[in-house]
């Protein structure tokens, strides 16, 4: 199952990410809902652009970092560190 150039496995590794982006929106909801602070227009707007920004940076740096994988997997690199040479005994 690919969802566009992710494929299955790397989505279900990137599923880590949905439980911080999950209580992002918990509590961007919550302050936008109960209002527990009150509103006042500067301190309510930079509580949410916050929030709101966290959530939409973690969700691009999800999809980044599952692309940068998946055409790892792709391109076939191997997992030796860089400056390690296949084969050799140290």
């Amino acid at each position: 199952m690919q969802f566009g150039e992710l494929d299955r496995e790397t989505v279900l590794d990137l599923t880590v990410n949905a439980i911080p982006l999950g209580i992002l929106s918990f509590f961007f909801v919550a302050f936008v809902v109960a209002n527990p602070f009150g509103w006042n227009s500067v301190a309510s707007g930079l509580q949410l652009a916050i929030v709101g920004s966290m959530m939409v940076l973690l969700g691009v740096l999800s999809y980044y970092a599952g692309r940068a994988v998946s055409r790892a997997e792709a391109d076939g690199e191997s997992e030796e560190p860089p400056g390690v040479v296949s084969g050799s005994r140290e």
